[in-house]
């Protein structure tokens, strides 16, 4: 087996109209298609993030409460900011508390963190 990329991130949101104003209005993600599956009485929302990237989004009736992100398993997403200060002033502006901006010890890198309407633990990384 050769695997070539991650193809998508699933997330499932507890309140969808919610999450689909935070992923698309305030982290800008545009919609690739958005279905309503009856039979199941959920969303599917597709995301494009970056130029290759996607997130689903999903809602289900009374979904079980997100885990401890230190728990084993999936801890955050991270996305890629060419510049942190700018994007951190963005999210500030919209509402979105973040976290103070630390250094990667082993990069050098600026990073932070903030979270979804879920409060999943998201990250920005700058190049």
């Amino acid at each position: 087996m050769e695997i070539k990329k991650i193809h998508h991130i699933a997330i499932i949101c507890s309140d969808y109209e919610k999450s689909k104003y935070f992923y698309t209005k305030i982290l800008g993600f545009p919609i690739i298609n958005e279905t309503f599956r009856a039979h199941r009485n959920s969303y599917k929302l597709d995301l494009r993030v970056g130029n290759n990237d996607m997130i689903e989004l999903f809602s289900f009736p009374a979904p079980a409460p997100r885990c401890n992100p230190e728990n084993c398993g999936l801890r955050h997403l991270a996305f890629e900011v060419e510049n942190i200060n700018k994007s951190v002033a963005d999210l500030e502006s919209k509402g979105i508390n973040v976290e103070p901006i630390r250094i990667d010890k082993l990069t050098g890198k600026n990073f932070t963190f903030f979270k979804d309407p879920d409060d999943l633990p998201l990250e920005i990384y700058e190049l």
